[in-house]
């Protein structure tokens, strides 16, 4: 086990991101992520803006969350736009430092050996947040793990801006103590074409070595609570609602299936706004489908509302759902893709160029969309609903490929040949 350039202890990790809180993707990998590092001798420490991790190993700083209102401020006022003024350089600067002196506090305190930034160097959700990570990194030459997942080039609200300078430095940055993972060889190549820096691929992954525990009591409501009756299709589907997640599609689907049903629309909107959500509401009126939003009563963990209604984890809903539609454009992976694998339900998912690209060729069986709903999707639907055993071959299939190429066993080999390469923890 070597010691660290800086000093600190090599098997303490400090995680940091804008966010480690809810069921966002980010969150979500980067506490897989931890239990395969602490399974291999570390121990993980977290710096957030919003933080649900263990408080004795936490360390918040409200200006590190990506909805702080001076960051959104920032936010608002250099996107679309091509300059900016003096005065919001200044505030970018000092916004900066604030959070610098955080960091260096954050990696005194629990005496952090190596850093895993989670997206916090790859989309400009927190552009102080960045620019103050990749200072800290270049000062202390801190061994860091950057564990992107959606770079800011492939998102199109992105494109116009007034920070490239901010963006070339941060968003990544190149420097020596700093080793890159993407999730996908697409990421991989334009990483490389556009900053000429070279990455590891490590893909999301679920935990397919264990199967989902049975429903129990808790549970046992679900289909009651979000409205769907008896006699109709659950329909889930498991996401934000974001354009890009392809959500018309979904709807269209349950239309063409002629049958009495209910989509389900699990995640709120999060960061990109409301619009989405009321078109998705006019279509779904339009179309006559039945469609439910009901972030309100699903989190990250059991409870209850203000008003006492129950609320349940995304794992609660997924066993009772009879489809899972994932018809994304753009996905830096595809988590829901996995979950809907991992519990065991046919999906129909559109043809998003990574799932083409890295997915698809392990062989899975899925209802495939290519860009838009054909009447060939629409039959197969209806046979695999109406076919339990063309169902369950296809479920079970699928959660083989599970094991082999997305499980904690596959993070766990490619951690532990990361960490060797670079004689961390071992």
């Amino acid at each position: 086990m070597i010691r660290c350039q800086h000093g600190g202890n090599p098997t303490h990790v400090g995680i940091i991101s804008t966010r480690l809180a809810g069921t966002d993707g980010v969150s979500l990998e980067s506490e897989k992520w931890a239990t395969v590092l602490e399974q291999q001798g570390a121990t993980c420490f977290y710096f957030a803006g919003e933080l649900e991790r263990p408080p004795e190993r936490s360390y918040q700083v409200d200006e590190a969350y990506f909805a702080h209102p001076d960051i959104q401020r920032i936010h608002d006022l250099t996107f679309g736009v091509t300059t900016r003024n003096r005065g919001l350089t200044t505030d970018i600067r000092k916004l900066k430092s604030h959070l610098k002196d955080h960091l260096y506090r954050f990696i005194e305190k629990f005496d952090i050996g190596i850093i895993v930034p989670e997206n916090a160097l790859t989309i400009p959700m927190n552009l102080p947040l960045g620019v103050a990570i990749t200072q800290v990194i270049a000062e202390m030459g801190i061994e860091t793990v950057a564990h992107h997942h959606d770079f800011f080039w492939e998102r199109d609200r992105f494109t116009v801006n007034a920070i490239g300078d901010y963006l070339n430095m941060a968003f990544p940055p190149d420097l020596p103590s700093i080793h890159h993972t993407v999730l996908n060889s697409f990421q991989d190549e334009q990483l490389s074409y556009r900053t000429g820096i070279s990455a590891s691929i490590i893909p999301n992954v679920m935990d397919f070595e264990n199967h989902p525990p049975p429903v129990d009591t808790y549970a046992s409501d679900v289909r009651e609570a979000l409205g769907v009756g008896p006699d109709e299709l659950f329909v889930l589907q498991p996401t934000r609602v974001v354009k890009r997640k392809g959500i018309e599609h979904a709807i269209e689907l349950v239309k063409r299936l002629g049958r009495r049903a209910k989509l389900v629309i699990s995640h709120a909107a999060g960061d990109e706004g409301q619009d989405y959500e009321q078109r998705l509401r006019e279509y779904s009126e339009l179309m006559q489908v039945d469609t439910v939003f009901v972030a309100n009563i699903i989190g990250e963990k059991r409870g209850t509302t203000r008003n006492g209604r129950k609320i349940y984890t995304l794992e609660d809903v997924y066993p009772h759902a009879d489809l899972v539609t994932y018809p994304s454009t753009v996905e830096g992976f595809g988590n829901a893709f996995l979950e809907a694998i991992y519990f065991k339900k046919p999906v129909a998912v559109n043809a998003y160029s990574i799932y083409t690209r890295d997915i698809k060729p392990k062989g899975f069986s899925v209802i495939e969309l290519d860009g838009y709903v054909t009447t060939a999707a629409v039959e197969k639907t209806l046979k695999v609903l109406d076919n339990p055993d063309l169902r369950d071959e296809m479920v079970e299939k699928n959660y083989r490929l599970g094991v082999d190429y997305y499980s904690y066993a596959v993070l766990r080999r490619r951690l532990k040949a990361f960490m060797l390469e670079h004689h961390w923890l071992y």
